[in-house]
C-alpha cells in the first residue's frame, strides 16, 4: 500500500509532465517563429468544394512535386526531407528530397510523400502545414476570400512559413501581401455597415 506522502508526489510529478508536454510544444513553435528561417510557399487552388473543413483553410502549394529517376522507389505515406531554398521569384522551391536528414546547413522539413505522378518520373508532397487555423466566427468569410482569391488569377496567395531543424509553423496565409484576416476582418466589418 502506497502512503499518504508517495501518493501526493506521485501526483505532483504527473501534474507537471502533463503542464511539461504543451509547454514544450509551444516552447519549439515559438523558437521556429523566432529564430527559423522564413519561406513564402504559393498556394494553388483547391477543390472550391471542400477547401474548408471545421475552423481550418486547406491549403494546396504550388511547388508540391519532385522529379525522381523512379517513382516507384517512393511509396506514399513516407517520411521525407525535404530541402527547401527560395526561387528567383521569392517563393520557395524544393531543393531535393531525401529519405535521410540532411547533413548540409540548408532549410529542410520533414514531409511525405504524397503520391505518383505520370510515368514513373514524380512525385507530389504532403506538407505538415497544409492547414490553416481560423477562429471559428471568422471561418466562413475566411473560406469564401480564399476561394475568391484562387480563382482570381491576378491575385497572389501564399503561406508564410517558418522553417527550423526539420520543423515547420505556417504563420500565415495572404493575398496579395495582405493577412486573410485582415481581409475577413475589413470585409465583416463593410457587411456589418450595410445592415
Amino acid at each position: 500500500m502506497i502512503n499518504k506522502k508517495t501518493q501526493i508526489v506521485l501526483f505532483l510529478l504527473v501534474a507537471l509532465a502533463q503542464l511539461y508536454v504543451p509547454a514544450k510544444m509551444i516552447w519549439d513553435q515559438e523558437d521556429v517563429l523566432k529564430n527559423g528561417s522564413e519561406y513564402k510557399f504559393k498556394t494553388a487552388p483547391v477543390d472550391p468544394n471542400d477547401p474548408f473543413r471545421g475552423k481550418y483553410i486547406t491549403l494546396n502549394f504550388d511547388n508540391n512535386t519532385f522529379e525522381v529517376e523512379n517513382n516507384k522507389d517512393w511509396q506514399q505515406g513516407d517520411e521525407i526531407y525535404v530541402s527547401i531554398t527560395n526561387g528567383s521569384d521569392g517563393f520557395a522551391k524544393i531543393a531535393s528530397i531525401s529519405e535521410e536528414k540532411p547533413e548540409h546547413h540548408q532549410d529542410y522539413v520533414k514531409a511525405k510523400v504524397g503520391f505518383a505522378i505520370g510515368k514513373g518520373s514524380r512525385i507530389s508532397i504532403d506538407y505538415p502545414f497544409d492547414t490553416y487555423y481560423m477562429e471559428e466566427s471568422k471561418a466562413y468569410g475566411a473560406e469564401l476570400t480564399y476561394q475568391r482569391s484562387q480563382l482570381d488569377s491576378t491575385q497572389t496567395t501564399f503561406a508564410l512559413v517558418h522553417i527550423k531543424n526539420g520543423k515547420a509553423v505556417l504563420k500565415d496565409v495572404l493575398i496579395d501581401g495582405v493577412p486573410i484576416r485582415e481581409i475577413v476582418k475589413k470585409e465583416h466589418l463593410k457587411n456589418e455597415s450595410k445592415k
